[in-house]
């Protein structure tokens, strides 16, 4: 799985999460929080549905990671990688 797969399938689970959300113009850099209407409990949305969706577990440490959608690539990449 690419980069640009990640950022994709993180982009699919928002736009099931928050429906009314404009996702066409996320700049990757910018965290997530300061372009979209995410609160907390969104987030963890975002997590559950990567772990139920896809198998991908997030330890709570590891939260920040997923801040930006580059950051989520950036993070998530080598976990698919290393789940085959």
């Amino acid at each position: 799985m690419t980069k640009d797969d990640c950022k994709k399938l993180v982009i699919d689970i928002i736009s099931d999460i928050a429906p009314d959300e404009d996702l066409s113009n996320i700049k990757p850099e910018v965290r997530l929080r300061d372009q979209l209407q995410l609160d907390s409990m969104d987030f963890l949305d975002i997590v559950m549905e990567l772990r139920k969706r896809h198998g991908i577990e997030v330890p709570e440490a590891d939260y920040m990671q997923l801040a930006s959608l580059q950051s989520c690539a950036d993070y998530l990449t080598p976990k698919f990688l290393a789940k085959g």
